[in-house]
């Protein structure tokens, strides 16, 4: 497929609507060649005004679409499914940001082979700073691959990665923003229990952990060899570090990503 490609959302809360954006901001498609199905009002003039076509026929999205992403709750696939079922050609992608789904379903549902799979894009997707996990079947192309990707990039980072490894993803980047949300919140705390105002504490916090997380991903250090150059002989950080280790903090965030992968597993089944 090329760049005239048209794209379809069956669906668009807010995960949706947060890659309609994203993808329209990055100038991956024009907005004459975007169209969403919503059952409800919520967000409907919002998208409007993007210029984004927006109907209620969900049958309709899926015969004028190339690329059809199915960004409903799993429990309402069903009901989607049958309406769409009929209307779906052979050369369409089809992705689904439903969790707990699996490839093999979509396909079995809508007798068709060409599922670039299921997504896991985690709530930062509403800031253009997702962190997305692509699941594809052998028959997408690499071309179809790229194509894809440039969508689910726009609004942050994008990778393709085993469908073995998608409850994984969920507990490592789907839940874990609310973990450092407590995080942050937990330091503003500190920082207010010793006279900073909250509005400081969480400007401090955020800018704090956006430059730490930049670090990261910007010089390719391990997290390990970023932690040691903050902390020098002696210092404040390495006894705050050694407070936090005593309280078993690596432990605690390592029990919570794995509770949650586990419980991903659990759904999934």
């Amino acid at each position: 497929m090329g760049r005239e490609c048209k794209i379809g959302f069956i669906g668009c809360g807010n995960m949706g609507s947060a890659m309609v954006k994203g993808i329209l901001s990055a100038g991956k498609v024009i907005p004459s060649e975007l169209i969403v199905s919503k059952k409800t009002a919520n967000k409907t003039d919002e998208l409007k005004a993007l210029g984004v076509t927006v109907i209620s026929d969900n049958a309709e999205v899926a015969k004028k679409s190339d690329v059809i992403v199915l960004a409903v709750k799993p429990y309402q696939l069903d009901e989607v499914y049958g309406e769409i079922r009929e209307h779906i050609k052979a050369d369409q992608i089809i992705v689904s940001i439903a969790a707990g789904v699996s490839l093999s379903s979509v396909e079995q549902a809508l007798m068709s082979m060409e599922v670039a799979g299921k997504i896991k894009a985690n709530t930062p997707a509403q800031v253009g700073e997702a962190m997305t996990a692509l699941s594809v079947n052998a028959n997408i192309t690499e071309e179809d691959e790229r194509l894809i990707l440039s969508y689910f990039n726009s609004f942050g980072k994008a990778e393709i990665v085993p469908e073995s490894l998608m409850d994984v993803v969920t507990g490592l980047s789907g839940s874990s923003p609310a973990f450092v949300y407590m995080f942050m919140e937990a330091m503003a705390d500190a920082a207010v229990a010793e006279g900073m105002t909250r509005s400081w504490a969480y400007k401090f916090v955020g800018q704090t952990l956006r430059g730490a997380a930049t670090m990261l991903l910007e010089t390719g250090k391990h997290p390990g060899e970023l932690k040691d150059a903050v902390c020098s002989p002696g210092g404040t950080t390495i006894e705050g570090v050694c407070t936090l280790e005593a309280a078993g903090f690596r432990a605690a965030v390592v029990d919570g990503v794995t509770a949650s992968i586990e419980k991903s597993r659990e759904m999934s089944k």
